[in-house]
């Protein structure tokens, strides 16, 4: 991926938190040691809490390590570093919001909890930003309105790119025999996870009560991590926003070959040794094309492909909200899509299901958003509705926007999840909303609280939302009037997956 997406999107996940109130220190003692927060108007906040250890040195490139406990109180007043990954054009946010210079030492976290918690739901966010990309400081998941909302929100740092989905047959050979390999972005967020178990009683969570959720990438690894076998048990449900439900997951074998030529090109020799690839400079890594910067099937870790574990039913089969929006086709031009080359591999019988419309622009914005994100989430609603699973649609233009914009951009749902208006922003400024963009986040974020409360998610001043299952095949679209919608866009997400899947299912 490149790092430039339209403006609009940058402005829905961006950079820095709100200003500073006053607030007076609060302490949480964790399984490390004693960490000291900020209390302000009844919201609690942790910033930069290490989960695991710097993985740099001889952990670069491995499992993560749990992080060395402390004896005086760590001041968990600031975020964190961020993980390395490419700046954005002109000192601008790069795709995942970000601004500045990354490092290596990275694996911290962020807790927003309720003051006075008891047994509270916990929600862990995973970040997207195409794993190349994103922080879990964005001021765009700012935790402060769920806490008020009586939920504990856990944001997070993984590695990121080549430094977090990368293999060589040098790693694979000195791993020990059961040792996860390739994805250590995924390792860190299993990390994360397993900290939020030994760590939530002491802000007021249940760890009993873990909703895992994530938007783009981390939607992507919320599924891959739904089919982790040492993910069991970590979480209790889970949110899918955007996330890319049939990813082609490179084996461990093509990751391999194709870590190699990277480390080449960044200066390692042909055979390099464990030790020679982990005193590449971080600089010559970074200055590679990003390769195949997905989870990767190592035998170990993921077993077999997102696609693969749905179809043939080996997932943790839990409470799923999952769901995309409408001009997910506003990442065509991130990745460097144009219109006559979305026409010319899209097969006939998938044009036909698209006739309609008038222009081959309409065309391949409609088939690129079903493909993507519409059309797996549908086949994925499908596979866990005995989960059980609710599907959605995002179609609401923020006021601001319309005119400007065909439909809800990729991750324009977020400001309306995390009630989050004011601290979102390109430079951290917050943007202004209507009193309609008001009215529709209180009726977004009241649902995903009410799934991280009960299991089920029930919406503020919205129609009750069914479960999903095949019979029925209904979904909320959340549009400027919130409705539901039974066989939403049947014939071209048939079409889609008729072409898709036996691709990615090896038949």
């Amino acid at each position: 991926m490149t790092p430039s997406l339209p403006r609009a999107i940058l402005l829905m996940a961006s950079l820095l938190g709100a200003g500073a109130a006053r607030a007076e220190p609060v302490r949480a003692a964790l399984d490390s040691g004693v960490v000291v927060g900020e209390q302000s108007g009844g919201v609690s906040v942790f910033k930069g809490i290490p989960y695991a250890a710097p993985p740099v040195g001889p952990l670069r490139w491995a499992p993560p390590k749990p992080v060395a406990a402390w004896t005086v109180e760590h001041k968990a007043d600031a975020f964190g570093r961020v993980c390395p990954q490419p700046a954005g054009p002109g000192g601008k946010t790069n795709l995942g919001g970000v601004r500045g210079p990354g490092s290596e030492d990275c694996l911290y976290l962020n807790v927003w909890a309720p003051k006075g918690a008891a047994k509270a739901p916990v929600m862990v966010w995973l970040h997207g930003g195409g794993n190349v990309a994103g922080a879990g400081s964005l001021g765009a998941y700012d935790g402060s309105a769920f806490a008020r909302d009586g939920v504990i929100l856990v944001t997070l740092n993984y590695r990121l790119g080549a430094l977090g989905f990368f293999a060589h047959p040098a790693l694979t050979a000195a791993a020990g025999p059961d040792e996860p390999l390739g994805s250590y972005g995924l390792m860190d967020q299993i990390a994360a996870l397993q900290w939020v178990q030994k760590n939530a009683a002491a802000f007021g969570g249940d760890p009993a009560n873990v909703t895992l959720f994530g938007e783009s990438a981390g939607g992507t690894d919320t599924l891959a991590l739904l089919a982790a076998p040492s993910a069991k048990g970590l979480f209790a449900r889970a949110i899918v926003e955007s996330g890319a439900g049939w990813d082609a997951q490179p084996s461990l074998t093509r990751a391999e070959s194709a870590g190699a030529v990277l480390a080449s090109q960044a200066g390692a020799p042909a055979k390099a040794t464990v030790e020679q690839l982990r005193a590449i400079p971080l600089a010559s890594l970074m200055a590679q094309p990003a390769g195949l910067i997905r989870p990767i099937v190592d035998g170990r870790l993921l077993l077999e492909s997102t696609p693969e574990a749905f179809a043939y039913g080996h997932y943790f089969h839990l409470p799923l909200v999952i769901g995309s929006n409408s001009y997910e086709a506003s990442l065509m031009r991130t990745l460097n899509i144009s219109t006559e080359a979305a026409m010319a591999v899209a097969p006939p019988s998938v044009l036909a299901a698209y006739a309609d419309l008038p222009t081959d622009n309409a065309k391949a914005i409609a088939m690129f958003t079903d493909a993507f994100m519409g059309a797996p989430a549908h086949w994925i609603a499908g596979k866990d509705s005995a989960g059980p699973s609710w599907l959605y649609h995002f179609s609401y233009i923020p006021e601001r926007f319309r005119g400007v914009l065909p439909g809800a951009t990729h991750a324009m749902e977020i400001a309306f999840v995390f009630d989050s208006w004011d601290k979102i922003g390109e430079e951290g400024e917050g943007l202004t909303a209507s009193p309609e963009d008001l009215a529709m986040t209180k009726v977004v974020h009241s649902c995903w609280v009410a799934f991280a409360k009960t299991g089920v998610p029930a919406c503020d001043g919205a129609p009750a939302w069914p479960a999903f299952t095949k019979t029925s095949d209904t979904l909320i679209d959340f549009d400027r009037e919130t409705t539901l919608k039974t066989d939403f866009r049947a014939a071209q997400y048939k079409a889609q997956e008729a072409v898709i899947l036996p691709r990615l299912l090896g038949h």
